[in-house]
Protein backbone atom coordinates (compact mmCIF):
# COMPACT_ATOMS: atom_id res chain seq x y z
CA UNK A 1 0.00 0.00 0.00
CA UNK A 2 2.58 2.38 0.96
CA UNK A 3 4.48 1.64 -2.44
CA UNK A 4 1.39 2.55 -4.35
CA UNK A 5 0.85 6.04 -2.18
CA UNK A 6 4.70 6.92 -3.03
CA UNK A 7 4.01 5.41 -6.80
CA UNK A 8 0.38 7.69 -7.07
CA UNK A 9 2.42 11.06 -5.64
CA UNK A 10 4.76 10.60 -8.41
CA UNK A 11 2.11 10.29 -10.90
CA UNK A 12 0.67 13.65 -10.09
CA UNK A 13 3.98 15.38 -9.64
CA UNK A 14 4.46 14.40 -13.09
CA UNK A 15 1.72 15.37 -14.13
CA UNK A 16 1.44 18.56 -13.10
CA UNK A 17 4.89 18.95 -14.31
CA UNK A 18 4.22 17.82 -18.26
CA UNK A 19 1.42 20.27 -17.92
CA UNK A 20 2.24 23.40 -16.23
CA UNK A 21 2.10 23.13 -12.87
CA UNK A 22 1.19 27.24 -12.66
CA UNK A 23 -1.56 26.14 -15.38
CA UNK A 24 -2.76 22.95 -13.67
CA UNK A 25 -3.23 25.02 -10.28
CA UNK A 26 -5.57 27.64 -11.90
CA UNK A 27 -7.64 25.37 -13.42
CA UNK A 28 -8.06 23.92 -10.14
CA UNK A 29 -8.71 27.33 -8.54
CA UNK A 30 -11.18 27.92 -11.15
CA UNK A 31 -13.28 24.57 -9.66
CA UNK A 32 -15.91 26.00 -7.20
CA UNK A 33 -15.03 24.01 -3.46
CA UNK A 34 -19.03 22.71 -3.06
CA UNK A 35 -17.57 20.46 -6.07
CA UNK A 36 -14.83 18.54 -3.80
CA UNK A 37 -17.66 17.60 -0.85
CA UNK A 38 -20.04 16.80 -3.55
CA UNK A 39 -18.06 14.47 -5.57
CA UNK A 40 -16.71 12.70 -2.25
CA UNK A 41 -20.32 12.16 -1.31
CA UNK A 42 -21.30 10.30 -4.17
CA UNK A 43 -18.19 8.48 -4.13
CA UNK A 44 -19.28 7.88 -0.23
CA UNK A 45 -22.79 7.04 -1.18
CA UNK A 46 -21.24 4.38 -4.22
CA UNK A 47 -19.62 2.12 -1.22
CA UNK A 48 -23.17 2.17 0.75
CA UNK A 49 -24.61 0.78 -2.25
CA UNK A 50 -22.13 -1.55 -2.53
CA UNK A 51 -22.03 -2.80 0.81
CA UNK A 52 -25.08 -4.32 -0.36
CA UNK A 53 -23.12 -6.86 -2.52
CA UNK A 54 -20.97 -7.42 0.66
CA UNK A 55 -23.67 -8.37 3.03
CA UNK A 56 -24.89 -10.92 0.31
CA UNK A 57 -21.78 -12.52 -0.19
CA UNK A 58 -21.50 -13.06 3.45
CA UNK A 59 -24.56 -14.45 3.61
CA UNK A 60 -24.08 -16.80 0.84
CA UNK A 61 -20.77 -18.18 2.67
CA UNK A 62 -22.75 -18.49 5.92
CA UNK A 63 -20.34 -15.62 7.60
CA UNK A 64 -22.72 -13.09 8.66
CA UNK A 65 -21.38 -9.93 10.81
CA UNK A 66 -23.30 -7.59 13.37
CA UNK A 67 -23.83 -4.86 11.20
CA UNK A 68 -21.90 -2.03 12.61
CA UNK A 69 -18.57 -4.30 12.62
CA UNK A 70 -19.54 -5.69 8.87
CA UNK A 71 -19.79 -2.10 7.53
CA UNK A 72 -16.32 -1.27 9.30
CA UNK A 73 -14.43 -4.49 8.00
CA UNK A 74 -15.97 -3.69 4.78
CA UNK A 75 -15.10 0.09 4.94
CA UNK A 76 -11.67 -0.97 6.46
CA UNK A 77 -10.79 -3.00 2.42
CA UNK A 78 -10.96 0.40 1.17
CA UNK A 79 -7.40 1.50 2.60
CA UNK A 80 -6.12 -1.34 0.08
CA UNK A 81 -7.55 0.08 -3.00
CA UNK A 82 -4.29 1.26 -4.27
CA UNK A 83 -2.60 -2.39 -4.57
CA UNK A 84 -2.77 -3.88 -7.56
CA UNK A 85 -6.41 -5.02 -8.74
CA UNK A 86 -7.15 -3.67 -5.33
CA UNK A 87 -6.44 -7.38 -4.37
CA UNK A 88 -5.07 -5.76 -1.18
CA UNK A 89 -8.60 -5.94 -0.24
CA UNK A 90 -8.42 -9.47 1.26
CA UNK A 91 -7.68 -7.23 3.99
CA UNK A 92 -11.25 -7.03 4.91
CA UNK A 93 -10.89 -10.91 5.41
CA UNK A 94 -8.29 -10.61 7.89
CA UNK A 95 -10.24 -8.10 9.81
CA UNK A 96 -13.20 -11.38 9.71
CA UNK A 97 -10.80 -13.71 10.88
CA UNK A 98 -9.88 -12.03 13.85
CA UNK A 99 -13.70 -11.43 15.07
CA UNK A 100 -14.93 -14.99 14.32
CA UNK A 101 -12.23 -17.12 13.10
CA UNK A 102 -13.28 -17.91 9.61
CA UNK A 103 -10.34 -19.01 7.70
CA UNK A 104 -8.81 -16.22 4.90
CA UNK A 105 -8.75 -18.67 2.11
CA UNK A 106 -13.07 -18.70 2.46
CA UNK A 107 -13.65 -15.59 2.25
CA UNK A 108 -10.83 -14.05 0.00
CA UNK A 109 -12.66 -15.18 -2.91
CA UNK A 110 -15.54 -12.21 -1.81
CA UNK A 111 -13.18 -9.37 -2.96
CA UNK A 112 -12.52 -11.92 -6.30
CA UNK A 113 -16.14 -11.97 -6.79
CA UNK A 114 -16.52 -8.27 -6.22
CA UNK A 115 -13.90 -6.72 -8.82
CA UNK A 116 -15.38 -9.54 -10.93
CA UNK A 117 -18.68 -7.73 -11.09
CA UNK A 118 -17.59 -4.40 -10.72
CA UNK A 119 -15.62 -5.23 -13.75
CA UNK A 120 -19.08 -6.30 -15.73
CA UNK A 121 -20.77 -2.99 -14.09
CA UNK A 122 -18.21 -0.82 -15.42
CA UNK A 123 -18.60 -2.54 -19.16
CA UNK A 124 -22.56 -1.59 -18.60
CA UNK A 125 -21.48 2.05 -18.02
CA UNK A 126 -19.56 2.67 -20.82
CA UNK A 127 -22.29 0.34 -23.12
CA UNK A 128 -24.68 2.85 -21.53
CA UNK A 129 -22.25 5.80 -21.94
CA UNK A 130 -22.27 5.00 -25.93
CA UNK A 131 -19.15 3.02 -26.87
CA UNK A 132 -20.62 2.57 -30.18
CA UNK A 133 -20.21 6.57 -30.72
CA UNK A 134 -16.90 5.79 -30.24
CA UNK A 135 -16.25 2.54 -32.63
CA UNK A 136 -11.97 3.17 -31.97
CA UNK A 137 -12.50 2.18 -28.42
CA UNK A 138 -14.74 -0.75 -28.27
CA UNK A 139 -11.70 -3.29 -28.74
CA UNK A 140 -11.37 -2.84 -24.95
CA UNK A 141 -15.07 -3.38 -24.19
CA UNK A 142 -15.29 -6.58 -25.98
CA UNK A 143 -11.85 -7.96 -25.12
CA UNK A 144 -12.29 -7.33 -21.45
CA UNK A 145 -16.04 -8.57 -21.88
CA UNK A 146 -14.63 -12.29 -23.57
CA UNK A 147 -11.91 -12.29 -20.35
CA UNK A 148 -14.71 -11.58 -18.05
CA UNK A 149 -17.05 -14.67 -19.67
CA UNK A 150 -13.82 -16.97 -19.66
CA UNK A 151 -13.17 -16.31 -15.99
CA UNK A 152 -16.70 -17.04 -15.22
CA UNK A 153 -16.61 -20.36 -16.84
CA UNK A 154 -13.26 -21.47 -15.16
CA UNK A 155 -14.64 -19.96 -11.97
CA UNK A 156 -17.68 -22.22 -11.88
CA UNK A 157 -15.83 -25.49 -13.47
CA UNK A 158 -14.97 -28.66 -10.73
CA UNK A 159 -13.00 -29.86 -13.54
CA UNK A 160 -10.81 -26.84 -13.68
CA UNK A 161 -10.32 -26.97 -9.86
CA UNK A 162 -9.16 -30.14 -9.76
CA UNK A 163 -6.67 -29.68 -12.46
CA UNK A 164 -5.14 -26.79 -10.43
CA UNK A 165 -5.31 -28.22 -7.59
CA UNK A 166 -3.60 -31.21 -9.07
CA UNK A 167 -1.26 -29.19 -10.61
CA UNK A 168 -0.49 -27.24 -6.96
CA UNK A 169 0.08 -30.73 -5.75
CA UNK A 170 3.37 -31.47 -7.22
CA UNK A 171 5.20 -27.71 -6.47
CA UNK A 172 7.14 -28.08 -3.52
CA UNK A 173 6.08 -26.20 -0.92
CA UNK A 174 2.66 -24.90 -2.71
CA UNK A 175 1.26 -28.82 -1.97
CA UNK A 176 0.47 -28.30 1.80
CA UNK A 177 -1.69 -25.26 0.73
CA UNK A 178 -4.04 -27.45 -1.64
CA UNK A 179 -6.79 -27.70 0.81
CA UNK A 180 -6.68 -24.15 1.07
CA UNK A 181 -6.85 -23.21 -2.76
CA UNK A 182 -9.81 -26.07 -2.95
CA UNK A 183 -11.72 -24.39 -0.21
CA UNK A 184 -11.13 -20.84 -2.13
CA UNK A 185 -12.52 -22.51 -5.71
CA UNK A 186 -15.45 -23.92 -3.71
CA UNK A 187 -15.87 -20.52 -2.49
CA UNK A 188 -15.90 -18.76 -5.37
CA UNK A 189 -18.44 -21.21 -6.91
CA UNK A 190 -20.48 -19.92 -5.07
CA UNK A 191 -20.01 -16.47 -5.45
CA UNK A 192 -20.02 -16.61 -9.14
CA UNK A 193 -22.99 -19.13 -9.62
CA UNK A 194 -24.83 -17.49 -12.83
CA UNK A 195 -28.08 -17.00 -10.52
CA UNK A 196 -25.72 -14.38 -8.16
CA UNK A 197 -24.54 -12.61 -11.06
CA UNK A 198 -27.17 -10.34 -11.79
CA UNK A 199 -28.05 -8.69 -8.85
CA UNK A 200 -24.16 -7.53 -7.73
CA UNK A 201 -23.62 -6.59 -11.19
CA UNK A 202 -26.74 -4.04 -10.85
CA UNK A 203 -25.43 -3.10 -7.64
CA UNK A 204 -22.27 -2.15 -9.49
CA UNK A 205 -23.35 -0.14 -11.80
CA UNK A 206 -25.89 2.25 -9.81
CA UNK A 207 -22.67 2.46 -7.51
CA UNK A 208 -20.07 3.36 -10.03
CA UNK A 209 -22.94 5.53 -11.71
CA UNK A 210 -22.84 7.98 -8.41
CA UNK A 211 -18.79 8.16 -9.05
CA UNK A 212 -19.35 8.87 -12.51
CA UNK A 213 -21.51 11.71 -11.62
CA UNK A 214 -18.83 12.94 -9.39
CA UNK A 215 -16.66 12.86 -12.48
CA UNK A 216 -18.87 14.38 -14.77
CA UNK A 217 -19.40 17.22 -12.14
CA UNK A 218 -15.56 17.96 -11.86
CA UNK A 219 -15.26 17.53 -15.49
CA UNK A 220 -17.75 20.49 -16.08
CA UNK A 221 -16.93 22.74 -13.20
CA UNK A 222 -14.76 25.61 -14.04
CA UNK A 223 -14.72 24.83 -17.69
CA UNK A 224 -15.48 26.64 -20.86
CA UNK A 225 -16.62 23.33 -22.42
CA UNK A 226 -19.56 21.42 -21.81
CA UNK A 227 -18.92 17.80 -20.64
CA UNK A 228 -21.98 15.67 -21.57
CA UNK A 229 -23.21 13.82 -19.29
CA UNK A 230 -23.18 10.01 -21.03
CA UNK A 231 -19.61 11.23 -22.36
CA UNK A 232 -18.12 11.65 -18.80
CA UNK A 233 -19.81 8.39 -17.81
CA UNK A 234 -17.58 6.45 -20.92
CA UNK A 235 -14.72 8.59 -20.17
CA UNK A 236 -14.73 6.98 -16.28
CA UNK A 237 -16.02 3.55 -16.50
CA UNK A 238 -13.35 3.48 -19.91
CA UNK A 239 -10.56 4.05 -17.52
CA UNK A 240 -11.46 2.26 -14.77
CA UNK A 241 -11.78 -0.60 -16.85
CA UNK A 242 -8.50 -0.03 -18.66
CA UNK A 243 -6.70 0.41 -15.31
CA UNK A 244 -8.00 -3.04 -14.33
CA UNK A 245 -6.85 -4.74 -16.76
CA UNK A 246 -3.11 -3.79 -16.29
CA UNK A 247 -3.64 -5.00 -13.14
CA UNK A 248 0.32 -4.82 -12.03
CA UNK A 249 -0.33 -1.01 -11.42
CA UNK A 250 -2.24 -0.43 -7.83
CA UNK A 251 -4.91 0.69 -8.40
CA UNK A 252 -4.97 1.36 -11.91
CA UNK A 253 -2.39 4.38 -11.51
CA UNK A 254 -1.04 5.69 -14.37
CA UNK A 255 -2.85 4.21 -16.39
CA UNK A 256 -6.69 5.22 -15.39
CA UNK A 257 -5.33 9.17 -14.99
CA UNK A 258 -3.67 9.12 -18.85
CA UNK A 259 -6.69 7.57 -20.18
CA UNK A 260 -9.26 9.90 -18.41
CA UNK A 261 -6.88 12.84 -19.24
CA UNK A 262 -7.08 11.58 -23.28
CA UNK A 263 -10.42 11.08 -23.32
CA UNK A 264 -11.28 14.70 -21.54
CA UNK A 265 -8.62 16.69 -23.79
CA UNK A 266 -10.33 15.14 -27.09
CA UNK A 267 -13.42 16.42 -25.65
CA UNK A 268 -12.58 20.29 -24.80
CA UNK A 269 -10.69 20.17 -28.90
CA UNK A 270 -14.01 18.64 -30.34
CA UNK A 271 -15.66 21.73 -28.45
CA UNK A 272 -13.42 24.27 -30.05
CA UNK A 273 -13.30 26.18 -26.40
CA UNK A 274 -9.89 25.11 -25.90
CA UNK A 275 -6.40 24.82 -27.90
CA UNK A 276 -4.29 21.56 -27.20
CA UNK A 277 -2.11 22.77 -24.50
CA UNK A 278 -5.22 24.64 -22.37
CA UNK A 279 -7.18 21.31 -22.76
CA UNK A 280 -4.20 19.72 -21.21
CA UNK A 281 -3.82 21.84 -18.36
CA UNK A 282 -7.10 21.56 -18.15
CA UNK A 283 -7.53 17.61 -18.40
CA UNK A 284 -4.81 17.50 -16.08
CA UNK A 285 -6.20 19.25 -13.24
CA UNK A 286 -9.78 17.69 -13.05
CA UNK A 287 -7.97 14.00 -13.32
CA UNK A 288 -6.17 15.30 -10.53
CA UNK A 289 -9.13 16.31 -8.69
CA UNK A 290 -11.04 13.64 -9.70
CA UNK A 291 -9.32 10.89 -8.40
CA UNK A 292 -8.20 12.49 -5.05
CA UNK A 293 -12.29 12.59 -4.86
CA UNK A 294 -12.49 9.01 -5.73
CA UNK A 295 -9.26 6.57 -5.18
CA UNK A 296 -7.77 8.45 -2.61
CA UNK A 297 -10.82 9.39 -0.46
CA UNK A 298 -11.33 5.77 -0.47
CA UNK A 299 -8.25 5.49 1.25
CA UNK A 300 -8.55 7.61 3.71
CA UNK A 301 -12.07 6.55 4.53
CA UNK A 302 -10.27 2.61 5.01
CA UNK A 303 -7.88 4.42 7.03
CA UNK A 304 -10.56 5.73 9.52
CA UNK A 305 -12.82 2.88 9.16
CA UNK A 306 -9.61 0.44 10.45
CA UNK A 307 -8.97 3.03 13.35
CA UNK A 308 -12.69 2.66 14.47
CA UNK A 309 -12.48 -0.86 14.03
CA UNK A 310 -9.49 -1.69 16.70
CA UNK A 311 -10.82 0.60 19.00
CA UNK A 312 -13.81 -1.77 18.69
CA UNK A 313 -11.99 -5.14 18.46
CA UNK A 314 -8.20 -4.11 19.55
CA UNK A 315 -4.81 -4.15 17.93
CA UNK A 316 -5.14 -6.67 15.21
CA UNK A 317 -1.35 -6.94 15.38
CA UNK A 318 -2.10 -7.71 19.45
CA UNK A 319 -4.53 -10.01 18.80
CA UNK A 320 -2.69 -12.02 15.92
CA UNK A 321 0.28 -12.70 18.05
CA UNK A 322 -1.27 -14.09 21.06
Amino acid sequence: MLAGVLFGMLVYVGMAVWADAGAVADALARIPLWVVPACCGLSFANYLVRFVKWRRYLALLGTPLEPKTSFLVYLSGLSMSVTPGKMGEVFKCWLIKKVRGTPIHQTAPIVVAERFTDLLGYLILMAIGGIRTMPEHAWVFWTTLGVCAVALVLAGSRTFANLAAGLFKRLPWVWRLVPRIEGSFASTRILLAPREIFMPTLVSVVGWGLECTGFWLIANAGSQTSVPYLYAVFAYAFSAVAGALLIIFPGGLGVTEFSMGKLLVDRYQEAGALALKAAQQQATGVVILARFCTLWFAVLVGFVATGLFTRLHGRIEAEESR
